[in-house]
């Protein structure tokens, strides 16, 4: 087990950087998602990282070693990594217990200890009753399995992951999510997982790296991600937060439409144009006008209402026409074209960085 480490990763194709000068420490045992849409450089960056593509810039250490750089580059097959790709690549031909046993036979591991790791490995990604049996008689979900117990058997200092949950189905995604996050705290390898999918990266890792055209905007905890985000890309990447504009008053206040509206995460400088960001569950919706009319409060009409079962969705627009999204109960029933007053906490209202 080892660390990863990216200083200054570059990745030019013509003139179009990829992978843009990024880097990343990935610390032995730790789960770490690179997230982001599609074109964003992840899946690149992961490829780097295994050596299937050689960086234009910069450099990638695993521990101590350095695995790729301008002038040297490991092959892929000296890195001690394993890869798991989105569509499995199981040998049909193969049983269960062939596929997963393949890379220790090609290693030349005497038959005692390769049954012994088997054994394992199948009591741990619960596959026993499943060891004769071939891929096309598997499902998706139990498909993931084995490749997850093939990558793991050879015990790799790293472990890759290439959006490997996106041909499954939406219940079987959930299912594998919690899967692969039991599995890493079964063996704690240093992984590095592509996904473009939110909820993947926040039950799986320990930490995200949010990535767009080709830079990390942004690293931290999947709570510090969700609760603190620092520009507005990540805010509305994550959750899909609300983001709201207008020009700093003080260190601590924005105007927006009108009213001045109290934040967290400065401190701004008074004049300039301020993106905020807030969620939509953390927007409070009330038919009554407050008694105050300061604290964040703010009138709007409501324009559209959508009941979802759970809870009713919200849009509302405010006097200079931004439109604000809402989540509130679902017993909290305003009809379209009704004025409300929207209470933003200042607690929950973050002034974004870039």
């Amino acid at each position: 087990m080892a660390s990863v480490e990216l200083r200054g990763l570059t990745k030019h194709y013509g003139p179009n950087a990829v992978v843009d000068n990024i880097s990343l420490m990935i610390d032995h045992g730790s789960l770490v998602c690179l997230l982001g849409p599609s074109g964003c450089g992840k899946t690149t960056t992961l490829r780097l990282i295994a050596g299937f593509v050689e960086p234009t810039g910069g450099e990638i250490r695993v521990g101590e070693r350095l695995v790729s750089s301008t002038s040297q580059s490991l092959p892929p097959e000296r890195r001690n990594m394993s890869m798991i790709f989105q569509s499995y690549a199981l040998w049909p031909h193969m049983t269960v217990a062939e596929n997963i046993m393949y890379g220790l036979k090609l290693r030349k591991i005497d038959s005692a200890t390769i049954k012994k790791k088997l054994d394992s490995i199948l009591s741990t990604t619960r596959l026993g009753v499943l060891a004769d049996r071939y891929p096309g008689e598997l499902s998706g979900g139990q498909q993931q399995r084995v490749a997850l117990a093939r990558a793991l058997i050879v015990e790799p200092e790293t472990l890759l992951l290439d959006e490997p949950l996106s041909n499954l189905d939406a219940n079987l995604r959930e299912e594998m999510r919690f899967e692969i996050r039991r599995l890493h705290d079964e063996y704690r390898y240093t992984t590095v997982y592509v996904t473009h999918d939110q909820s993947e990266a926040m039950t799986t890792s320990d930490v995200i790296a949010v990535m767009n055209a080709g830079k990390i905007e942004q690293a931290g905890s999947p709570e510090e991600i969700y609760d603190r985000p620092r520009s507005e890309f990540v805010a509305r990447f994550i959750g899909m937060s609300n983001v709201v504009k207008g020009k700093a008053l003080d260190a601590g206040t924005v105007q927006f439409s009108g009213m001045p509206l109290k934040v967290v995460g400065g401190p701004l400088k008074t004049g300039e144009e301020t993106a905020v960001s807030i969620r939509q569950q953390h927007i409070t919706l009330s038919a009554q006008e407050p008694a105050a009319k300061n604290g964040n409060a703010i009138a709007g009409k409501v324009v559209r209402q959508v009941f979802l079962g759970s809870n009713r969705d919200y849009m509302v627009e405010v006097a200079d026409g931004t439109q604000l999204r809402v989540i509130t109960a679902a017993n909290e029933s305003v009809p379209p074209g009704s004025t409300v007053w929207l209470h933003l906490p200042p607690e929950r209202c973050r002034a974004l960085m870039g």
